[in-house]
């Protein structure tokens, strides 16, 4: 269960927990994309996703969310299996796929206080469109962004409402260096307050005591 404290004026750590990977294996379709796969991530950690196409790196992160079954072992948050209350493990979690979940009728702002309204957290949107430099389109209707534009929307969205746990599948696609240090000072931000993150990228975003995980394409022969 996450554990969520009052923010104190400076900051200060929101978020405690422990995600844990033992002994997993994914298969898609008939092909088995990894084995044996473990992983710890405590509060303020942040592991990084590598490996070539086809390796399992965004297989994982829809794992870690629920929304793909394990063909073996478990996924734990403080020491229980996560399905046994999905619903649950789902709201403390951002996923960014490459899919941007923007409503085009709505206008930029419309769509930060839809997502963190959901999450109760309206008064922060200001701030998210200011981090990703986005507050001069506030007003602006979603289907005439560009798609970086669209792309720092979304990730304002997971800036606009507190989360334990954040899922980005190569965040950096379509933005420009501006808008990728500005991923970095937030990604910093939710780390001080204990949060956590597992990133599939090709960037290097300076996370600090990152921890990496290489994964190998499994041989195509390999049995599942």
């Amino acid at each position: 269960m996450t554990v969520q404290t009052e923010v104190t004026a400076g900051g200060g750590r929101i978020f405690e927990g422990r995600f844990a990977a033992e002994q997993i294996a994914c298969v898609r379709g008939e092909r088995l994309v990894f084995r044996n796969l473990d992983f710890v991530l405590e509060a303020g950690g942040a592991l990084v996703l590598r490996g070539p196409n086809g390796s399992g790196k965004s297989s994982l992160l829809r794992l870690a969310t629920g929304l793909l079954p394990l063909e073996a072992g478990a996924l734990t948050w403080n020491g229980e299996n996560i399905e046994n209350d999905a619903p649950e493990h789902r709201a403390r979690l951002h996923y960014l796929s490459h899919q941007d979940p923007v409503k085009p009728a709505f206008t930029v702002q419309e769509n930060l206080e839809f997502w963190a309204g959901l999450a109760g957290h309206g008064e922060a949107v200001t701030e998210a469109l200011a981090a990703f430099g986005i507050a001069d389109l506030a007003d602006v209707p979603a289907r005439f962004l560009s798609s970086g534009q669209r792309r720092r929307l979304n990730l304002a969205r997971i800036a606009a409402s507190p989360a334990a746990l954040w899922l980005l599948d190569e965040p950096t696609v379509g933005l420009d260096d501006l808008a990728v240090k500005a991923l970095g000072r937030v990604v910093q931000d939710h780390r001080a307050r204990g949060g956590m993150l597992m990133v599939a990228t090709h960037l290097d975003l300076d996370l600090a005591d990152a921890t990496v995980l290489t994964l190998a394409r499994a041989p195509a022969t390999e049995p599942a």
